[in-house]
Order: structure tokens, then sequence, then C-alpha cells
């Protein structure tokens, strides 16, 4: 079998899991930086992918076809969208959808799937599902996984985990009104800029896929301030949660 290929968006993600990485050979391909060798004893390779969806499909597809792997993961953070959610919650995505994918109408911006029109190559879902047998793995792996509270809650409310959709598009969300609306009408749980592109690449090859999502910031008017206050903590919770996956994947 191939390795299982882990992405991450930004340095503090790579970090927490490539100082960790043993017999590491280092490749530059399409000016990203793949590590690929052993963590706890599994063969992976890093991938420090950087941030928005091209990177991610680009990371994707190198990992698929010139890594041969058998599994890609996406690790790192996010902002929440559902209100019952904190900073240091961590969001496992069972579906994910591209928010910022669609057509203009005189009414506003209608989401559709990316890569079809309703006029043109139509399309009856929207986003992709996560593979079911390998999410009732993760839920196994994970149910009795208890995460250290965080200075985001004072130091005394652990983070909890939760299963839900994820939303991704080539934005940072800087915004109550349209994190209100992403949850509302999209039913996100939380929003990023890669997962949903890398799984998008994962369907066409073929390949099961996993985004796991830690919480640096609530995608509201304060976010940018948030996730550089939290930042550091969340994405060392989202490589700890890689790690105890590992024998499941």
């Amino acid at each position: 079998m191939g390795p299982v290929a882990v992405l991450c968006a930004i340095p503090q993600e790579f970090a927490f899991l490539a100082d960790n990485l043993t017999g590491a050979e280092v490749t530059e391909r399409a000016g990203m930086v793949f590590h690929a060798g052993r963590l706890d004893g599994h063969a992976v390779v890093l991938a420090r992918a950087g941030m928005g969806k091209v990177n991610a499909a680009v990371a994707a597809t190198l990992l698929i076809e010139r890594f041969d792997c058998r599994v890609l993961l996406f690790s790192g953070i996010a902002g929440g969208l559902d209100p019952e959610l904190a900073i240091g919650d961590v969001v496992i995505a069972d579906h994910v959808v591209q928010h910022d994918a669609g057509y203009t109408a005189e009414d506003g911006f209608v989401v559709y799937q990316a890569g079809h029109q309703p006029f043109f190559n139509p399309h009856d879902e929207l986003g992709h599902a996560a593979d079911g047998d390998l999410i009732a793995r993760v839920r196994a792996a994970l149910e009795e996984l208890s995460l250290a509270p965080l200075s985001a809650g004072g130091g005394k409310k652990p983070p909890r985990l939760h299963y839900g959709r994820i939303l991704t598009g080539d934005q940072f969300v800087n915004s109550e009104t349209l994190r209100e609306r992403l949850f509302r009408e999209l039913g996100g749980a939380a929003v990023e800029m890669e997962g949903a592109a890398m799984a998008q690449v994962c369907v066409a090859f073929g390949v099961p896929w996993l985004v796991v999502r830690a919480l640096s910031d609530l995608a509201g008017s304060q976010s940018h301030f948030d996730f550089r206050q939290f930042v550091d903590e969340v994405a060392l919770s989202s490589a700890l949660i890689v790690r105890r996956l590992l024998p499941v994947l």
C-alpha cells in the first residue's frame, strides 16, 4: 500500500508534524515542499501546500500521481460557523462544499457544484461526502480522545469533537453577516480555504479523503485577531488528532 498523505496550508500546521517525522526525504515540486518519511511508524508524505483551492488541488494531484498516496488528509485550522462551536473545537468533515463556486442571479449568488452550471453540464448534488467506512473508523479511533483545555476557554473548557459539513472558498471570512449566511444557507460547521478542492481531486482519482480542522477563530468581525492569538494552540490539536488517526487510515 502507498503512504498516507497529510496536507497543511500554513507553517504552524506543518511544523508540529514535520518535527516528529523520521527518515525524511525532501522533494520540491511546483513550488511546494514534500517530506516523505515515517510518523509514529507509519509511512506518510507531508505536504506544505500553501493556502487556497488551487494550491490544494495541485498538491493533491502530485501526492496521488507522484507519491502514490492511498488516502489524503488535510490537517489544520478553520473558522467556526456553527454558533454552538467554540475556538479550539475540532470539526471533522463528513461532507465538503465549495461555497464560492456557483452563479450570480438577479437575487444574488447561488452556490452550485464546482465545475458545473445548471444550464451547462448540470449536476444534481452539491459537494462531496466522505467515505462512510473511513468516517466510522475515525469515530471509533477518537471515541475516547480528550483534548487539553486551551487558553481560548480560559484553560478550563476542553475542546469538543464535531462531525459535520465544512465549507471551502478562496476567502478569509471576517464578517458576521457572511458567517451567519454560510451557516444558515449551507449548514456549514466551519469554513476554510482548501479541503473541498482536495476532495474534488480525490474523487476524480478514486482516492479516499479526510479533512480535520481545529477552530482558530469564529469567522466573524474579530476573526483576524483570534486567528493570530490562537493559531499555534489549535494547530497542535489538529496535529495530535492526525497522529491518533494514522493507524486506521
